[in-house]
């Protein structure tokens, strides 16, 4: 069983900076690929980004050139950096593991699934 904890959500002004952290402990963790999600109200989740087991990442468009996804093997940890954020970018953030990274660059999500963090971003 794979356990994913997650951390670093608020509230920021637009403009501002958060990162999200999601810590992954558990037998049966094997550094997988891995990935956020994000889920407004009213809204289906869709991934934000995700990062292979060799680094490779892929970014949604809406996120492209302001958040940067990483990653550290030793800690069995990914880092979520958001910069500029704007208020679209309201909502709630889950950290996902045991994905698939393909080579097209496309993230299909795993079985595991943080608790979720709430990022608000104000006018």
């Amino acid at each position: 069983q794979v356990q994913l904890v997650e951390s670093g959500g608020g509230l920021v002004q637009a403009g501002g900076s958060l990162r999200l952290s999601c810590a992954a402990s558990g037998s049966g963790f094997s550094g997988s690929a891995m990935g956020y999600y994000r889920q407004a109200p009213g809204k289906q989740r869709e991934l934000v980004a995700a990062i292979s087991r060799g680094a490779g990442t892929k970014y949604s468009d809406s996120v492209k050139g302001r958040f940067t996804i990483s990653r550290d093997s030793a800690k069995n940890s990914i880092y979520l950096q958001m910069n500029s954020l704007k208020p679209e970018d309201t909502a709630v953030y889950y950290c996902n593991a045991g994905g698939i990274f393909r080579i097209s660059g496309s993230y299909s999500p795993g079985h595991y699934w943080g608790q979720g963090t709430q990022v608000t971003v104000s006018l």
